[in-house]
């Protein structure tokens, strides 16, 4: 039921921001098009209430119940961004704006250093949750699958600060000119 809520919300995530978007671009109305664009949070509150009241009603957590709580904390830390990334490919496409500029270098490896603290922030949200519903439950042996999340934010952690070394070290190469 859990997967099938996560996937719903994912959906759901989406859609709220299509929607947003069509209502500020297709229809111009810029208020209905936020007010769209705000659901999205309300999609990752939804979601964890109902990972809530599933470990409450006496359900066992099981790895959905882990991947729940790091989608809530990729939406929350990344959120913002993915909708920005959104919106910009929309104005461009719909009304002439100027498209974001591909970074390559040092600019490159200063946006890969940008996105570290993001990771560190949507692991320390999905480290609250996962700790939050153990407390909540409060019965080692339904939660016991929780406590295997954190090595991986610890390594989703670990592997984003190792990308933005590599592109440090090696910077991303702008393409060569097609001559």
């Amino acid at each position: 039921m859990i997967l099938a809520a996560i996937i719903a919300c994912e959906v759901g995530f989406w859609v709220a921001i299509v929607a947003g978007l069509v209502a500020r671009y297709a229809y111009n109305r810029p208020k209905l098009g936020a007010a769209l664009l705000l659901a999205a949070p309300l999609i990752d509150l939804i979601l964890l209430l109902l990972v809530a009241v599933d470990l409450l009603g006496g359900g066992t957590a099981s790895w959905h119940h882990g991947l729940a709580a790091l989608y809530i904390g990729i939406s929350v830390a990344y959120g913002h961004r993915m909708i920005a990334w959104a919106d910009a490919k929309v104005a461009t496409r719909f009304r002439g704006a100027e498209p974001r500029p591909v970074l390559y270098g040092a600019a490159y490896a200063v946006a890969c250093w940008k996105d570290v603290p993001r990771t560190l922030l949507a692991s320390a949200i999905a480290a609250a949750i996962l700790g939050g519903l153990i407390l909540l439950v409060g019965d080692a042996e339904r939660t016991a699958e929780l406590l295997g999340f954190f090595p991986i934010l610890g390594l989703i952690v670990g592997i984003d600060l190792l990308w933005a070394i590599s592109y440090s070290v090696w910077p991303k190469r702008a393409p060569a000119a097609a001559g």
